[in-house]
């Protein structure tokens, strides 16, 4: 008999309202409440160095690269690089004539 009055005494002393639980059920009912979710896709870093290292990032891509410091490359890299990523303006094509062309060297190619 003292076993079930501690029984019961324990039973009335749970909580009423039941914690919600993150499942399907919950996110049916309503939108979920994160900024981000969680899916990460597996990339391959690239350092400056040329070192690799596998990470998981929000985007699905093969490799990120990080970019380089330009300050400590050498004079010589650093401007090779510059000349490269801004070329300078396109030089102007001269028009070909045909006032210099001996038509006779290219009569064999004429239909007749």
């Amino acid at each position: 008999m003292a076993t079930s009055r501690a029984l019961s005494r324990a039973v009335s002393r749970l909580p009423l309202a039941v914690p919600a639980r993150a499942n399907s059920n919950r996110a049916s009912i309503g939108h979920l409440q994160r900024q981000h979710y969680g899916r990460l896709y597996p990339v391959l870093l690239v350092g400056t160095d040329g070192s690799t290292t596998h990470l998981r990032y929000r985007e699905p891509k093969r490799i990120l690269m990080l970019p380089l410091d330009s300050t400590t490359l050498p004079e010589a890299e650093r401007k090779a690089r510059l000349r490269r990523h801004f070329p300078g303006k396109p030089k102007p094509r001269t028009e070909e004539t045909f006032e210099g062309i001996d038509l006779e060297t290219y009569k064999r190619f004429w239909k007749k």
